[in-house]
């Protein structure tokens, strides 16, 4: 529908449809227009220039309109707002449910009859009339009409604009002396159905009209080739396109761009920024994770998550790492594993028999019929082997289920060195991870083979390190009687043997000094990443004699051939008989097959 401006011939033919419009009979309730639910709002100019005639054929055109409307609360709802240089609301959108109360109260309407402050009146429906309080509804179309004869007195652009922004559809009715520009800065687009200027107020019938046929109309979105490329929405007699969520609307009010947040600089990635429309997600260069804050980036640490090849060492760089070996050991030209280095035969190691190397290390040992004595290199002989023995074993998912076969079998090597049953060597097992479980009790077995065989089918616990909780439960219920402990007056020595691969997760402190307090010998067997300041915490004094480390779980056999449970106490009361006071019989035994086994893995090594 084109942009209508009355003049001359014009003004009197369209003045002729007016008089033949008003002349026709009025809607009856089957001629109601049924648009839907309408929020519409008259906004009409009441300032001094609109002369009393004027005003009352102003009130006739806004009845008119009503007359023809599908008038109630859930139908079309009207509210009436007057400004002059003032504005006053004469009834809201929820005052009247009926057409003939809603006529009643446009009759009793009074001019202002002062200025002309349009925008005044404007930014009062936006914030006012067109609010819940007053009566609008959600997801019904707001549609203002406003009928001026004169220039605005203030600025319309920037608050008609505000207005249109918030979804309120506005015609601009035009009289006499009112100012197109004005008129076009106010309205929606498009201007030629919603911008009107008549000569008189005796022709603003004829918009009247026309308004009824855009209100009752179809549906443009349905109907017409709209050109909308996303979404198309109606409004009484008209349309206007939307966005999808992340674009935004060009120019031409039909088309729509991605909104490249990346781009524009909106975003807050600490390194690479990926745009999607409307939205990014953030990524990281070569070498650094993603943290979970999704926007910084943190060095990739292959050595930390175990993502490398490294016999012993890995020293980590971003996305990258390098190897290295312990002390004691050599890289390889793979640049990956390790030779060790013979250190029997690169220092002074003091041992009075035999020294034999290890990975990084060495131990000393005893000819047949001795033993090693307290500084780990001297030999001697002690008086009795009868013990109460409890192992802590560390089950925690850093040992892995291979190693804890391994394990299992060290701790069967050092029951092969005891002299075990119900009246001599007892032994308990506890496995430890995130909490404690007692495995067998001193008093189960009595027998080195029942020991075993309840060994190796102890299931791998995996989750965390609790030292300090391990020996909690070793301290105040492994050696208690109940559990099959001989009574301290017997003088039976108590050994705790605790084997881990790694740092305790909570405080072992308390607990190590409170078991040596109780009397317990305690052996600290550390491997791999166990740190070695906790291992002495927990070894007895002198630490050198019951602290044991290798970095590698294959070589824990080594340890266990060489373990030296030889705490012998100035009188035993075990009730097994021992047949040499002087030595200790089954520790002899240990010694003798630990030389035999290193002779004969000399002898390979030599062949």
């Amino acid at each position: 529908m084109k942009m209508r401006q009355l003049r001359g011939l014009s003004g009197f033919i369209l003045l002729t449809l007016a008089v033949l419009a008003t002349a026709r009979p009025k809607a009856g309730p089957e001629q109601k227009c049924k648009s839907g639910p309408v929020d519409l709002v008259f906004l009409i100019d009441s300032s001094r220039s609109v002369r009393p005639h004027e005003f009352e054929t102003m009130r006739k055109f806004m009845i008119d309109i009503l007359d023809t409307l599908d008038i109630g609360l859930n139908a079309t709802r009207v509210g009436v707002v007057q400004y002059s240089s003032q504005v006053r609301s004469e009834f809201s959108l929820k005052t009247h449910a009926k057409l003939d109360s809603m006529v009643k109260g446009i009759n009793q309407i009074i001019p202002l009859a002062q200025g002309t402050m349009t925008g005044l009146a404007i930014r009062y429906v936006m914030n006012a009339a067109f609010t819940a309080e007053e009566g609008d509804r959600p997801k019904v179309p707001n549609v203002a009409v406003i009928v001026t004869d004169g220039r605005p007195q203030d600025r319309v652009a920037e608050v008609a604009a505000e207005a249109r922004e918030k979804g309120i559809e506005i015609y601009a009715v035009g009289v006499a002396r009112a100012d197109m520009t004005s008129l076009r800065a106010m309205a929606s687009p498009p201007f030629e159905d919603h911008v009107f200027l008549v000569e008189s107020f005796d022709l603003i019938h004829q918009f009247g009209l026309q308004f009824q046929d855009k209100l009752c109309g179809v549906d443009l979105c349905l109907e017409s080739d709209h050109g909308c490329e996303h979404i198309c929405e109606s409004s009484p007699g008209s349309y206007h396109c939307l966005c999808l969520p992340g674009y935004t609307l060009n120019d031409d009010g039909k088309t729509c761009a991605a909104i490249d947040l990346c781009a524009e600089g909106k975003h807050d990635c600490e390194q690479i920024c990926v745009s999607s429309p409307g939205s990014f997600s953030c990524d990281c260069n070569k070498g650094f994770k993603l943290n979970d804050d999704k926007k910084t980036c943190s060095t990739i640490d292959l050595c930390a998550e175990g993502k490398h090849d490294c016999e012993q060492i890995c020293i980590s760089a971003p996305g990258a790492f390098t190897c290295d070996c312990n002390k004691g050991f050599k890289l390889n030209k793979d640049k990956k594993t390790c030779t060790n280095m013979d250190l029997c035969n690169t220092v002074e190691h003091g041992c009075e028999h035999q020294c034999v190397s290890t990975p990084g290390s060495y131990y000393c040992i005893c000819p047949e019929g001795q033993l090693l004595q307290e500084d780990g290199k001297s030999c001697g002989t002690c008086k009795s082997a009868n013990i109460d023995l409890v192992l802590l074993i560390d089950g925690s998912k850093s040992v892995r289920p291979q190693n804890f076969e391994l394990v299992k079998k060290f701790v069967n090597q050092v029951v092969d060195s005891l002299d075990v049953s119900a009246h001599g060597t007892r032994v308990g097992l506890v496995q430890y991870s995130s909490r404690v479980r007692t495995e067998f009790p001193l008093n189960m077995y009595h027998t080195a083979d029942e020991i075993k065989a309840a060994v190796m089918k102890i299931e791998y616990m995996e989750k965390g390190t609790m030292t300090g909780l391990a020996l909690k439960h070793m301290v105040e219920n492994s050696f208690s009687e109940a559990e099959g402990a001989r009574p301290a007056s017997r003088n039976i020595p108590r050994i705790g043997l605790v084997f881990t691969d790694g740092r305790s997760q909570d405080d072992i402190t308390e607990f190590a000094k409170k078991a040596k307090e109780a009397g317990i010998t305690m052996y600290a067997v550390g491997v791999g990443k166990a740190v070695e300041d906790e291992l002495r915490e927990i070894a007895s004094e002198p630490v050198e004699k019951h602290f044991y480390y290798t970095t590698d779980f294959t070589a824990i056999s080594t340890i266990a051939e060489n373990l030296k449970l030889n705490v012998c106490p100035e009188e035993s009361q075990g009730e097994i008989e021992v047949k040499d006071p002087c030595a200790c019989e089954s520790l002899v035994e240990f010694q003798q097959a630990t030389m035999s086994n290193l002779e004969q893995l000399t002898q390979k090594h030599i062949l």
